[in-house]
């Protein structure tokens, strides 16, 4: 088992050697041996090697990477965003780099709610980048895998259907786990220029996510304790 090297991962294009070992690192550099295990025991579509659809996947794989915790110095020539880069939501949000920081990261941004915060299960109002990434690290410990289901339209807009999925294998805000598959789907157009993205727009119901994370007994258990760490990446 790698112990690091993104560069030696091969669903995601990342760093070269000489920037792995000079790169200072919030948490140590990433390591995807269990989720990429999670992904090719439970994906639906293996597509063939070189193909759009791989390499598509491969794109949202990295991009999802880039957006969770990364070295602290990556300039944008390493990074597949573009400083304009910009996320819209389902909700007609829109969120640029500097607002995913502001709001507390990636899963702060992907589960947006206009409910009332007495109605809501999650309430990323109230999290911070750190209890956000122990929460779902702790649910998903095998990692949230992500596949490419269909594949609409190639670059440089990209339009594509996409499955998550994972095990609920921990506590969510209180609920205790019930080792069942979780999965959700959506659709989503990334918007690239010289080879970078600059836009992405997603469609899903962060409902469908949520509401198997609350099926199990409510323990008054909470997630806040746990290790912090990026469940896609696992």
């Amino acid at each position: 088992m790698a112990t690091s090297g993104v560069s030696e991962d091969k669903y995601r294009s990342y760093l070269s050697e000489e920037e792995l070992k000079t790169a200072q690192w919030n948490a140590g550099p990433p390591n995807y041996d269990v989720v990429n295990k999670l992904f090719e025991e439970g994906r639906t579509k293996v597509w063939t090697a070189g193909s759009l659809e791989e390499q598509v996947q491969n794109l949202v794989k990295t991009w999802e990477m880039e957006i969770c915790p990364r070295p602290i110095q990556m300039t944008s020539k390493q990074l597949m965003l573009r400083s304009l880069f910009l996320v819209s939501m389902v909700s007609k949000k829109i969120f640029s780099l500097e607002d995913i920081g502001r709001i507390g990261g990636s899963y702060n941004m992907f589960l947006q709610t206009s409910l009332p915060p007495a109605l809501r299960s999650y309430d990323p109002d109230q999290e911070t980048y750190e209890s956000s990434q122990s929460a779902l690290k702790r649910v998903f410990p095998r990692g949230f895998a992500v596949e490419i289901l269909q594949l609409y339209s190639g670059p440089p807009v990209i339009a594509y259907k996409f499955r998550h999925w994972g095990y609920m294998e921990g506590p969510f805000q209180g609920y205790a786990p019930t080792g069942e598959l979780v999965e959700f789907f959506g659709t989503a157009i990334i918007e690239m220029e010289n080879s970078k993205v600059v836009k992405v727009e997603f469609f899903y119901d962060r409902g469908e996510l949520l509401a198997q994370l609350i099926k199990g007994e409510k323990s008054g258990e909470s997630a806040s304790n746990a290790p912090s760490a990026c469940p896609f990446l696992a």
